[in-house]
C-alpha cells in the first residue's frame, strides 16, 4: 500500500475500501434495513476512519465500528453505548470537549487524542475473522506511521485490539518484545522506536458486556486514560486519578 501524505487522505481512502466481501455485504445490508429507532437516518454504511487531530500524542484503539453506531454515524464510537462510556471518560479527564457523541456533526472535538480501530467495517456479531483483521492491518500501519512524529502513548481496548495492534506497531517501526506481551487490564509495555519509545496500555473494552457487569467501571477507564495521557504529555483534568 502506498504511503499516504496525510491523515485526511488516509481517511478518505479507508472510507472507500471494499476489500472484505463479507463485511461489505453486512455493513451495506445494515444500512439499508436500519434499526427501527433510526429509521429516519441515512446510514453511513462504509468503512469508518479514525477520528481526532493529526498531531495526536495519544491513540485509543478499539475493535471495530458498531452496526448501528459508527456504521450509522460515520464516526468511531459515535451513537452507541460503548461510545457513551468512552467519550464520557475522555471528557472527564479533559481530552474531549463534551461527554456525548451522537453524530458526526455534533461539535465534538478531541484534545491530543485520536480514536481508531484495527477493523474499519462493522462485522456481523461484532466478530471480524482473522483474515479480515489482517486485511485491514495496512490501514492501521499507515495511520501509525503518519502519527509517529507526535505519538507517545496508546490505549488498546480489549484483547482483540491488542492482538491486532501489536503486529501493526512492529510494521510501523516500533520494536515489540518477544515473547509478545499478553493483554491485561492495566498492562503497561514500552515499545522502543526510531524516534522515541511508545508506551502501550491495556484496558478492558468498553463493551456493554464489560460495562453492564462491572468488569470495567468508569473509574477504571478514567484511571487508564489518565495514566496514558500523562505518559503522552497531555494535561489531565478535572479528574486526575
Amino acid at each position: 500500500m502506498e504511503q499516504e501524505r496525510s491523515l485526511a487522505e488516509l481517511d478518505e481512502r479507508i472510507a472507500g475500501c471494499r476489500a472484505c466481501p463479507r463485511l461489505v455485504e453486512w455493513r451495506e445490508e445494515v444500512a439499508r434495513t436500519k434499526r427501527a429507532a433510526f429509521a429516519d437516518w441515512t446510514y453511513w454504511g462504509r468503512p469508518v476512519p479514525g477520528f481526532g487531530p493529526p498531531d495526536a500524542s495519544l491513540l485509543v484503539v478499539g475493535l471495530a465500528p458498531a452496526a448501528h453506531g459508527g456504521n450509522r454515524t460515520g464516526r468511531m464510537f459515535t451513537g452507541d453505548r460503548s461510545g457513551d462510556v468512552l467519550y464520557a471518560a475522555l471528557h472527564d479527564v479533559g481530552l474531549a470537549s463534551q461527554p456525548t457523541s451522537v453524530s458526526s456533526d455534533d461539535g465534538l472535538a478531541l484534545y491530543g487524542v485520536r480514536v481508531t480501530s484495527p477493523v474499519h467495517c462493522a462485522p456481523p456479531a461484532n466478530k471480524p475473522t482473522p483474515w479480515e483483521r489482517d486485511a485491514c492491518r495496512p490501514w492501521l500501519v499507515s495511520e501509525l506511521k503518519l502519527l509517529r512524529p507526535t505519538l507517545r502513548a496508546v490505549v488498546v481496548l480489549g484483547a482483540f485490539g491488542w492482538q491486532a495492534a501489536l503486529p501493526a506497531f512492529a510494521e510501523a517501526g516500533w520494536t515489540v518484545p518477544r515473547p509478545r506481551p499478553a493483554f491485561a487490564h492495566g498492562a503497561r509495555v514500552v515499545l522502543e522506536g526510531p524516534d522515541r519509545p511508545l508506551e502501550l496500555f491495556g484496558c478492558f473494552h468498553v463493551s456493554q458486556r464489560n460495562t453492564f457487569t462491572g468488569r470495567l467501571t468508569p473509574e477504571m477507564l478514567r484511571d487508564v486514560l489518565c495514566t496514558a495521557a500523562k505518559a503522552a504529555g497531555l494535561p489531565v483534568g478535572p479528574y486526575d486519578g
